[in-house]
């Protein structure tokens, strides 16, 4: 796990609190796992380039049933705000005034270029503890994308690994296809 930016353990109303006194400010990229403030990576061209491709096809696949968010925090817990790279999210009347939470999440999906050990080893068993269904872990290293399902209490008792070539779809919308090459071309 990457160092803590502050010594907590915080909890998702102090962290934001932090941000309303001005410790943290908009400039920095920062999010809040196990109830610790960690610092996240600056975002690389490769990495950029796979969320906007997977934001234009998840976009065009789902044709408005779901909300894309890009880059934007969910509240797992009382200890945890992640900011994954993307979320597909049930529709709300609302529009998500607030932060979306585990019942609300339909796919989070991390892209991983220099940070694929902490999205493996933190963030993928951080999203099967809150009980998420479904979670992609993009390699952009190795054009690969890892599929895990049934989430558990100590991580996802399913994994898979979907190269170019291959398809895979979100569980909640199996009609809704695409391929690594979509991400990576």
């Amino acid at each position: 796990m990457q160092a803590p930016l502050l010594k907590g353990p915080f909890t998702v109303d102090s962290y934001h609190r932090l941000g309303e006194l001005g410790i943290l400010g908009p400039e920095d990229r920062t999010e809040l796992i196990h109830g610790q403030v960690v610092e996240m990576s600056p975002i690389g061209d490769r990495h950029a380039h796979a969320v906007r491709r997977l934001n234009q096809q998840l976009n065009l696949a789902l044709r408005g049933r779901a909300l894309v968010d890009v880059q934007n925090p969910v509240v797992l817990d009382d200890y945890d705000v992640p900011q994954p790279d993307i979320v597909v999210l049930t529709p709300r009347a609302d529009g998500y005034l607030k932060h979306p939470g585990p019942t609300d999440i339909l796919l989070v999906i991390e892209v991983a270029d220099s940070t694929l050990a902490y999205d493996q080893d933190v963030k993928m068993p951080l999203y099967a503890a809150a009980g998420l269904a479904e979670a992609w872990l993009v390699n952009v290293q190795d054009e690969i994308v890892e599929v895990f399902q049934s989430p558990a209490a100590e991580g996802y008792a399913e994994a898979l690994r979907v190269k170019r070539g291959e398809w895979l779809a979100p569980v909640a919308f199996p009609e809704a296809r695409l391929t690594p090459d979509h991400i990576f071309d």
